[in-house]
Parts: structure tokens; sequence; C-alpha cells
């Protein structure tokens, strides 16, 4: 375990239970700092962030709102810059993390055996009539979701109270995102980052029905969700392509076999070129050749697999686009995890140990480009 912690708590138009939160945790008898993120509130919340500061917080300020994301790195940058080799642990600001469940966090965070740091993630039960129905719903969907693109099982991807050791900071200060689609990426890609994840069991506590989140359902799930969108609109378009070519080599030759691999070997080209250039272009991908080779690999296996479904379905007397869709959906989960993890993988680079500590600057005001 790390000697000492860092309690990080990003914050946006908080009321007084983030002033009650930073006075529980300074009177605990192993203290750790706590540093609050001011992310863009206005001069209606200053006076939350000045008992905040009385209460013995140090308080960083954005002069506007950037998202969670950006105010975690910022916090990341402060605390690499105010305590050096510190561990992080992140709470939200709203009540629903406890004191006792911060520590316990905190505890469990360590740099790993054999060089391998593990972040630790304070997991909620989602049981009971508590919890909000779009909680609930939300939680099952990333949960699902996380499995599908990386193989892992987390019961809770959507907490915001998790351990941080201090060499994963540069990493995180480094991954891309500024809203909530941040938390969630960070999981997505730690294991190519050589980063362990774990869980710890925490209260479920939502306060008025978790009211004061400030989550946008529409635009913040399409940040969250966009790798695995924009995977969906690849795939719709080569089915599209792929559904088409079936039926007009169908017409032409009456020969199944034949219309579906002159099909797919259409839309699979397609599919490659549009999948690597903008659904995992944004990371680190293997050589073009080697992507290729694995990718159609992949399409080959695929292939015999969605001609012995048809047939198998065209035998039942399930018409040929009926029989289409339902193989293409059976399938379609299949062909995004092994391209997320094996097709389009992305280069493996290490954890580094942390980066030498930023200039000076001032605690209270942070530039727009941090």
């Amino acid at each position: 375990m790390s000697d000492v912690h860092v309690v990080l708590i990003p914050a946006f138009e908080p009321d007084g239970r983030l002033v009650e939160l930073v006075r529980a945790l300074v009177r605990a008898d192993d203290a750790a700092p706590v540093l609050i993120v001011d992310d863009g509130s206005g001069a209606y919340y200053a006076d939350v962030f000045a008992a905040g500061e009385v209460a013995g917080a140090v308080v960083v300020t954005h002069s506007r709102n950037r998202g969670k994301g950006a105010a975690l790195r910022t916090g990341f940058a402060e605390i690499a810059r105010r305590w050096p080799s510190a561990s992080v642990v992140t709470a939200d600001a709203d009540g629903q993390h406890t004191p006792d469940d911060i520590h316990r966090v905190a505890a469990a965070v360590t740099d790993g055996d054999d060089d391998v740091p593990t972040i630790v993630l304070g997991a909620r039960s989602f049981a009971g009539g508590a919890v909000p129905a779009r909680s609930r719903v939300g939680n099952v969907i990333t949960r699902g979701l996380f499995r599908l693109a990386t193989g892992q099982r987390l019961s809770d991807t959507q907490t915001g109270l998790r351990g941080y050791p201090a060499t994963t900071l540069p990493w995180l200060r480094a991954l891309r995102g500024d809203r909530f689609e941040y938390e969630f990426a960070l999981l997505l890609k730690a294991r190519e980052a050589g980063i362990a994840l774990s869980e710890v069991p925490i209260a479920t506590v939502y306060l008025d029905g978790n009211a004061s989140s400030h989550f946008r359902p529409l635009r913040d799930s399409a940040r969250v969700y966009g790798p695995l969108l924009r995977f969906a609109a690849s795939a719709l378009l080569a089915f599209a392509v792929d559904t088409l070519a079936l039926l007009l080599f169908q017409a032409l030759t009456g020969w199944l076999l034949f219309s579906v691999v002159a099909a797919r070997v259409v839309s699979a080209s397609l599919n490659f070129a549009v999948n690597r250039s903008l659904v995992f272009g944004a990371r680190r991908t293997l050589p073009l050749r080697t992507a290729a080779a694995r990718y159609f690999s992949l399409a080959g296996l695929l292939l015999t697999a969605s001609f012995g479904l048809l047939t198998a379905l065209s035998d039942l007397g399930v018409p040929l686009v009926a029989a289409k869709l339902i193989t293409d959906g059976a399938l379609f989960v299949v062909s995004f995890a092994v391209q997320r993890a094996v097709v389009f993988a992305p280069v493996t680079s290490p954890v580094t140990t942390p980066m030498a500590a930023p200039a000076s600057r001032s605690p209270i005001a942070v530039p727009a480009g941090e």
C-alpha cells in the first residue's frame, strides 16, 4: 500500500454535502490531504468551496465547466505537483461515498506484484428498491459492454470511488475524454496499458433519487458508448452492403455458397477499411499487414459460421433475409470482441514511473488548456 494517499473530489455546483464530507475526512485519525476541483461552478457556489477550504481542503478552480474527465486530470496534475508519489482516491461530491468506504478503497491501493499496478474500484450492489431505475439499467448496459469489449467481468463500471496508484498518474493525465466518458474509457484501456483492475464492496447510497447527478442521459451516453456505437454503425453499413450483394449474387447464380462468399469478400473489405481508420483508428494499432491478416482470418471463421447458420435456418424454412438478420446479430458480439482484443489490438505500452512534477503554478486558477 502507498504510504500517502490524497482524496480527490471533482465538483460541479455542489451543496453542503461536499463540506460535510471534507470535515469527516479531515477529522479521521489517519487524515489524508483532500483536493477539490471546482469545475467552473461559478460565483453562486463560491461559499461552498470557501467552506471546504475552511474545513481543510485544497481547492483548485476551473474558470469554466469542462467536464468530470478534465477535472480529474487537473486534480491528478496538482497532486503530482504537491504530493509526489502519493496515490489517489477519487470520490464524488454529492454524499454518495462514505468516509469509511473511501478509507477502505485507499487501504486496498497498491502498485501491485511484479510491477503491475492495480486500480481499485469501489463496487456498489445494485439490488434493492432504493437504486434509481436509470442507474440500475445504466450499470447493466455498461457492465455488459465492458465485458464484451475486454472479456473482463466487473460488477460496477460506473463507480466514481476509485483508487489509483501513483505510478498510473502520468497515464491517467494522458488519456483523452473531458466528461463522463473518461472514467469508462480508462477501464477499457487499462489492460493494454499493463494495469490491473480489482473491486472492493462499498455501500450503495442514492440521495433524492440521484437528483444531484449531472449526467446527461443522451449526450453523455453517446460519449460513453462511442466506440461500440461507431462499430455498430460500421457493422450496419457492412451488413447493408453484404445483404444487397448476397441477394444480387443469389439472383444471378442461384448458388448460395458462392453468393455468401462473394458478398462477404466485398463487405469485409469495406468493413476492415472503416474499422481500421474510424472505429479503432485512435488506438496504437498493429501494422496494416498484421491487422489485415488477422481480420481476414476472423472473417473466414465468421463466414464459415454464417454459412452454417444460414443453411440451418434456410432448411428450417426461415426466409433468407430473416435468416441473415438472425445470423449477423448473433455474430456481431463475437466480431466486436475479437476485433478490439486481437485484430486491432494496440501495441502494449506498460505504465512507467511517475513523470517529474510540472513547473509550479497557482493552486487556485487552472488554465483552460490543462
